[in-house]
């Protein structure tokens, strides 16, 4: 990938201090999407990276996963599916819960929106602890699905989330690197 592709990628992401609360440093991915060239940038590198492998489908994790999700599907000619909270599908579902720093989510995708054997590409916005992506893995598998890749527009590697997706036997990409948390 080209370096300076990826530093102009990274320079359209805000840094914003102290939210949502102290001694947090959040990355605001939205100051990318807002910004047209970055936005093409980030797709076109994720459809470079991706486009000599064969996907069935692409997922994205809600919700900012459906950002870089659904365009990088369109991009490769595949389908994509939500992964959602629960409550915001309509169809019968595969729901798999994970931890939070204090409790527990749950997120869900349709019982049939991947077929065994299909292989998915898993899209999200940032990779943190691995948390959101390992379930949404879990479910992808439950359904008789294949994954070994999972693409991150942010990583922050202080936190492990790499590590975790390794363990899964998942290969992951990360277009930038931010230290901390």
């Amino acid at each position: 990938m080209n370096r300076n592709t990826l530093d102009f990628i990274q320079s359209c992401i805000a840094t914003i201090p102290d939210y949502p609360k102290p001694g947090i440093i959040f990355r605001d991915v939205t100051s990318l999407v807002e910004h047209p060239q970055g936005f093409h940038q980030t797709i076109e590198l994720l459809k470079e990276h991706y486009q000599s492998m064969s996907f069935d489908k692409v997922v994205g994790t809600e919700a900012r996963g459906f950002i870089f999700g659904a365009p990088l599907a369109y991009a490769l000619q595949l389908g994509f599916i939500p992964v959602r909270k629960p409550g915001k599908l309509p169809r019968s579902v595969l729901e798999q819960s994970y931890q939070l720093e204090y409790g527990e989510d749950c997120l869900q995708m349709h019982c049939d929106a991947i077929k065994p054997g299909e292989k998915v590409l898993v899209v999200d916005d940032l990779l943190a602890t691995g948390g959101t992506v390992e379930a949404t893995i879990k479910m992808i598998r439950e359904a008789g699905g294949i994954v070994e890749h999972a693409a991150f527009v942010i990583s922050l590697p202080d936190l492990g989330g790499e590590e975790r997706l390794t363990a899964m036997g998942v290969n992951v990409l990360k277009l930038v690197d931010f230290p901390g948390h």
